[in-house]
């Protein structure tokens, strides 16, 4: 066994297992179910907040008042950390909903014997997620199989961005939660422009943001994709109707024309992994496809 690591961030699970460190990981997120050997290692973190079956509006609530009181969502396991005895913590500070706080991980590391380095991820674009890999193969003395790993990642975008172009760029719009309505940032944006499209509400590299059903009604989406971000296809169709329910979405081309799509935001969009690539390739089919065209695994139409 090689340096023995805790990852506190499922992308950086993927990215570990992706370059040949999962026999290293001895201990991950109560998230991480990709690859699924992870979900078999013991589980550092648990939800504060139950919203199985909740309303994204709940949701959101439950959320907001936590961090306005100034707690967590997430509970980090301090006793488990320290027996599993972690020689470097892989973590992000990049978004305060999507892992445990990075101060947290920092003031447990403290306590731990020794001196634990914890590893920050915070990958904006495309780029810097191939770069990302490239840091965690480095960390896991992994840097032969990372740079393998990362040459394909970089083929499959060139490929895409190799697609012969639709005749016109769609208009998009990428739905990061339905209630309140967020539009996708970071790389969402540009996966949607290599793709072969253009998104109306989301700027690259920049933070996903709240917008208003005006905004979206202004923009005149040619496409929508719904990726709540944490939710699987399933739980996505679920909540779709909090967007293809309100008023004067019929009006919409993307609504006219039934051109809204479903995906697995969790495992292809919202992780900044590996498996982006996928995510990509689903963007530039959805982008090309017309209702009632399969499309690849891991998205759906929405009826």
């Amino acid at each position: 066994m090689g340096v023995r690591i805790a990852s506190l961030l499922p992308s950086a699970t993927e990215i570990l297992f992706a370059v040949g460190a999962g026999e290293d990981v001895v201990g991950v997120t109560h998230e991480c179910d990709h690859p699924a050997e992870a979900e078999r290692l013991p589980r550092l973190t648990s939800s504060a907040i139950d919203h199985d079956g909740q309303a994204c509006a709940a949701i959101d609530r439950h959320i907001k008042s936590a961090l306005h009181d100034g707690s967590s969502i997430y509970r980090l396991d301090e006793e488990l950390l320290a027996e599993l005895d972690p020689q470097l913590i892989v973590t992000q500070e990049l978004c305060e909903v999507c892992a445990v706080a990075y101060a947290e991980v920092e003031r447990a590391a403290r306590r731990l014997p020794g001196t634990v380095p914890v590893l920050s991820l915070e990958p904006r674009s495309l780029g810097d997620i191939a770069a990302t890999v490239e840091v965690v193969g480095r960390a896991a003395g992994r840097e032969a199989r990372a740079a393998e790993v990362v040459a394909e990642m970089r083929a499959r975008i060139a490929a895409v961005e190799a697609l012969p172009r639709p005749s016109a760029d769609a208009r998009v719009v990428c739905i990061e939660w339905t209630e309140p309505m967020m539009a996708g940032g970071h790389w969402v944006p540009e996966m949607v422009r290599v793709a072969g499209g253009r998104d109306c509400l989301g700027r690259e590299g920049q933070l996903s943001h709240y917008v208003g059903w005006d905004a979206v009604q202004a923009a005149k989406p040619d496409v929508m994709v719904l990726m709540p971000c944490g939710f699987g296809l399933d739980q996505t169709l679920a909540v779709a109707g909090e967007v293809t329910s309100r008023a004067g979405f019929d009006e919409l081309p993307c609504g006219h024309s039934e051109r809204v799509v479903a995906v697995d935001g969790s495992s292809y969009f919202n992780r900044p992994g590996p498996r982006i690539v996928e995510g990509l390739e689903m963007m530039a089919a959805i982008i090309r496809a017309r209702p009632g065209d399969p499309l690849p695994h891991g998205a759906a139409w929405v009826a």
